[in-house]
């Protein structure tokens, strides 16, 4: 089984730059979508017919946010946001139950620049996305992907100096991230690819920055310790173009 997970930045938008091509070419088997931003207006047409099981999370705020599963397989159940009232309104969790796993996809909140929502992701957000996800593997394997905003280690950004304050890159983020692999998440990319220099998931659109490789690698699939005995390969498709992110891919057995 193949699973791809992608922040479009802006369904359509990224519809008229190729996602459908994109996507029918990669022929993932479940699809995850962070940053669709496409509010209560319902999603665009996608033109891919055999993914018969589309779930949109939106942000109650129109273009802002949202998440999406696109499967071929019907899950067992769905839940947002957690399951917590206190995390609605920003279409951020989506969870849907497969006979075999849970897959998680995520869009974790950005904190922004002079690092406004630094304490509510860190104080509130990450604490109760790893009660979460430990509670789901309590049950059976879990895979939990999507944008997760941070770059963990030096060796996912282009320019960690410069960069020891920015959003995505402090100490602070890093640090729950820390905590998540130590809850027993397996970073997929880094267990295939542990020493993979230069591979990024999210260039800036100024100065050039895609074609010269200045990015960060944000977008994951990480494995609780139950399915990492199910994985494959996992890779960044950064030759899909159509948003600032790339695409990332885990493929599975079952």
């Amino acid at each position: 089984m193949k699973l791809i997970s992608w922040n479009v930045n802006g369904l359509r938008a990224c519809v008229k730059k190729g996602f459908s091509e994109s996507i029918q070419t990669a022929a993932p088997d479940i699809l995850c979508l962070q940053e669709t931003k496409i509010g209560r207006d319902g999603p665009p047409e996608l033109n891919l017919g055999e993914y018969s099981h589309q779930i949109f999370h939106s942000a109650e705020k129109p273009g802002y946010s949202g998440t999406a599963i696109l499967s071929k397989e019907e899950p067992l159940s769905i839940e947002f946001d957690f399951g917590d009232t206190e995390f609605q309104g920003e279409g951020r969790v989506i969870a849907a139950e497969y006979e075999a796993f849970y897959l998680v996809n995520s869009y974790v909140p950005n904190s922004k620049s002079e690092l406004l929502r630094l304490d509510y992701r860190c104080n509130l957000w990450e604490p109760r996305t790893r009660t979460y996800l430990e509670t789901l593997a309590a049950k059976k394997p879990v895979f939990y992907c999507g944008d997760l905003n941070v770059a963990h280690k030096e060796i996912d950004i282009a320019r960690p100096k410069t960069n020891r304050r920015s959003a995505g890159f402090t100490d602070e983020e890093r640090h729950e991230m820390d905590l998540l692999v130590e809850s027993g998440f397996t970073d997929t990319f880094r267990h295939f690819h542990p020493d993979a220099k230069d591979r990024y998931s999210w260039w800036s659109y100024r100065a050039a920055a895609r074609k010269r490789n200045i990015g960060w690698r944000l977008d994951y699939f990480l494995a609780s310790e139950s399915a990492v005995d199910h994985l494959i390969s996992a890779d960044i498709l950064d030759q899909i173009e159509g948003s600032d992110h790339c695409p990332v891919s885990l493929e599975i057995k079952l």
